[in-house]
């Protein structure tokens, strides 16, 4: 359920300056936020409401030098740094975007431009049975389990159970106790994955380094007609990915994106993009399963394309047959004789000022 109301010690809450810079932090009654302009004290946080603003107190810090030995140096006088405070914070409770950003994290996170196409481009809505391998620090975890509600369940399997503590505390920080709705299980995926029901569930994402030697357990598993997304981050790896695919015959024609974020600056008259963006993070490459029996359909390709022959693996003689097939097949006699003749027109156009100079 979401949280609403006075905040309360334990909370997670987001301090955001005049400058949009921001600092996420747990309230804890005693406790207190260092920022670069002083410190939020906590008492003053708790019991307010969301939309309130605070304002830091005067952090001021000495530290004594103690003196030098006879003939060394001499002592130094103590030193204070500034006295700084007066610097304003709104407070909000964080979204589930924010606090991915900021959890504490073991194994890189996925980004939320790439967590929030994985929700939309895999149809994971309220009351699914979803699968996930991977739960590195819980970023993808948090979304799914948001995405499914309480009348859904989410089964993550980690390998490393040092990555299942972490996603498991984030998670436990985020609602306030942990998900109930969620079975996080640790080993490999095959082994785990071969425990549970066969067609059990709606969906499944993948996010690790050889989802092509997964799909036999994940065809298993997975519902007819549900959907499998994979997260990967090079371009080797999505080529594997997807010809396991296709070789498979029980999955739909792969789907490949990536997303690029670009944010924008508009005060006044002064519009424009930021000069930094979020580029490539990763792939996602999305599929369907077929059912039991039947294969899935294919885009025929034409006779003369061979896209899987290496080049450098053909004779010097077989090399010199395909390089004369693809100037066939990418310019026609006819063609290339309209292209020469508008170039010698356009030549002609450029002859008299020539003679000129």
């Amino acid at each position: 359920m979401p949280r609403r109301g006075a905040l309360q010690a334990g909370e997670k809450v987001q301090f955001t300056d005049r400058k949009s810079k921001k600092i996420t932090d747990q309230l804890v009654s005693g406790g207190s936020t260092q920022t670069d302009h002083g410190i939020i004290l906590h008492d003053d946080v708790i019991g307010r409401t969301e939309g309130t603003i605070v304002t830091t107190v005067t952090s001021k810090r000495e530290t004594q030098i103690s003196g030098g030995t006879p003939g060394h140096d001499k002592p130094k006088p103590w030193k204070a740094a500034r006295a700084i405070g007066g610097w304003d914070y709104t407070v909000m409770r964080p979204r589930l975007a924010d606090y991915v950003l900021s959890m504490p994290r073991g194994a890189q996170i996925m980004y939320p431009k790439d967590i929030a196409q994985v929700i939309q481009l895999g149809d994971i809505r309220e009351g699914f049975n979803v699968l996930e391998s991977g739960a590195g620090s819980g970023a993808m975890s948090l979304n799914l389990l948001d995405a499914v509600g309480e009348s859904g369940h989410l089964t993550t399997i980690e390998m490393r159970p040092e990555f299942a503590k972490i996603a498991e505390a984030n998670a436990t920080l985020y609602y306030g106790e942990r998900p109930d709705w969620w079975d996080l299980l640790t080993g490999d995926f095959d082994s785990v994955a071969a425990t549970l029901p066969e067609h059990s569930f709606d969906r499944i994402m993948l996010d690790m380094l050889d989802p092509w030697n997964r799909l036999e357990q994940a065809y298993r598993v997975i519902a007819p007609g549900g959907v499998l997304v994979a997260y990967i981050t090079t371009t080797t790896q999505m080529s594997r990915f997807c010809e396991a695919l296709r070789e498979a015959g029980c999955w739909t024609e792969p789907e490949i994106q990536e997303t690029f974020e670009r944010t924008w600056k508009a005060q006044g008259l002064a519009v424009r993009p930021d000069h930094q963006m979020i580029g490539h993070t990763g792939f996602l490459i999305v599929t369907r399963a077929m059912a039991p029996g039947f294969q899935a359909l294919r885009k025929r390709d034409r006779a003369t394309k061979d896209t899987v022959t290496d080049i450098d693996s053909l004779t010097p003689q077989q090399q010199a047959e395909r390089l004369a097939d693809l100037e066939l097949r990418d310019i026609s006699d006819r063609k290339l004789r309209k292209v020469l003749r508008d170039l010698g027109d356009q030549l002609h156009e450029i002859e008299p000022n020539s003679s000129e100079h």
